[in-house]
């Protein structure tokens, strides 16, 4: 399954910066910064910007099979990085 990849920079609430990718099967920005804003929540950053100044297309790629997994119950996949909680 080729997937599709958004950069994506928040403030969190105690100011630090997250950097994490959206990975979608769409390429759909519109949709990325909804799935970023619905991680967001469940992380209890609700305040958090999100536009498309903070979350940008970035490349598509094939996906390993646990994203595709993810992708296929939730819609996305959230690949963190710098500054994200762990699970």
């Amino acid at each position: 399954m080729e997937i599709h990849v958004f950069d994506t920079y928040v403030t969190a609430s105690d100011g630090h910066t997250m950097h994490f990718d959206v990975f979608t099967s769409e390429n759909d920005l519109k949709k990325a910064i909804g799935y970023a804003k619905k991680w967001l929540d469940s992380i209890n950053e609700t305040d958090a910007q999100v536009s498309s100044n903070e979350c940008r297309f970035c490349h598509s790629q094939n996906a390993p099979t646990n994203v595709i997994d993810d992708i296929r119950q939730h819609g996305f996949y959230i690949y963190k990085m710098e500054g994200c909680p762990e699970a």
